[in-house]
């Protein structure tokens, strides 16, 4: 990886074209758009640490299967390329979580909190199980940036990993580098790493697809 192990980024992986049938996709399925945090942020399709967050982690999984239907409907192919491309990069299959949603968007609306203030400060663990989180199994969250914003919105990412505490204490004494993607860009990174969406300023929504990556008895398993 990148910057002393701290991010791998890969330019252009999405061509001009797939990108904007894609963004067309995304805007045309606004209506199947979830609010998430009240309404700080929407996904298309279900992400699971947002249902957590909000306690509704059964709804996530009974919802599973119509998540990847609404994706797969607006983005059509979308959820195999990005394990396609995965899978390329770590030499091995790629295979969809077995019960949990597929690669999905996150939108991050124009001049709202979180362009103002960027994303928490965190580590990718919520949908790592007990025994992963003990076992420290291989994780890993890919970003492919659908629509960057007009100025800011990239990833910081910290020389600091999960010790099984939820934060991190004055991050900002801790090194850090930083990625700015852009349009059709992958960036991947440890799961364990801190990180943060940072601000961003401009008239364009942020949309991001995000898909996680756990390396199992089966092999890697991918998740939203």
């Amino acid at each position: 990886m990148a910057d002393a192990g701290l991010f791998l980024h890969r330019a252009g992986v999405i061509d001009t074209e797939d990108r904007a049938r894609w963004v067309r996709g995304a805007y045309a399925a606004r209506a199947a758009w979830t609010p998430c945090f009240e309404g700080v942020q929407f996904t298309l399709g279900n992400a699971y640490y947002t249902h957590l967050e909000e306690d509704r982690a059964d709804a996530y999984f009974a919802a599973a299967r119509a998540s990847d239907a609404r994706v797969e409907h607006a983005l059509p192919g979308m959820q195999a390329r990005v394990r396609a491309l995965l899978a390329d990069l770590l030499g091995a299959p790629v295979l969809p979580r077995a019960g949990w949603s597929g690669p999905g968007l996150h939108i991050f609306p124009a001049g709202q909190w979180l362009s103002r203030h960027g994303g928490d400060v965190h580590f990718d663990t919520e949908g790592l199980l007990a025994p992963e989180l003990a076992a420290r199994v291989p994780a890993l969250s890919a970003i492919v940036m659908l629509q960057p914003a007009r100025a800011g919105g990239g990833l910081r990412v910290w020389d600091a990993t999960y010790d099984g505490q939820p934060s991190v204490a004055h991050p900002e004494r801790i090194p850090s580098a930083f990625v700015d993607y852009g349009a059709g860009d992958l960036v991947i990174i440890d799961s364990y790493r801190l990180h943060q969406i940072q601000p961003f300023s401009g008239d364009r929504d942020r949309l991001s697809i995000t898909a996680h990556v756990v390396l199992g008895a089966a092999g890697w398993q991918c998740w939203f």
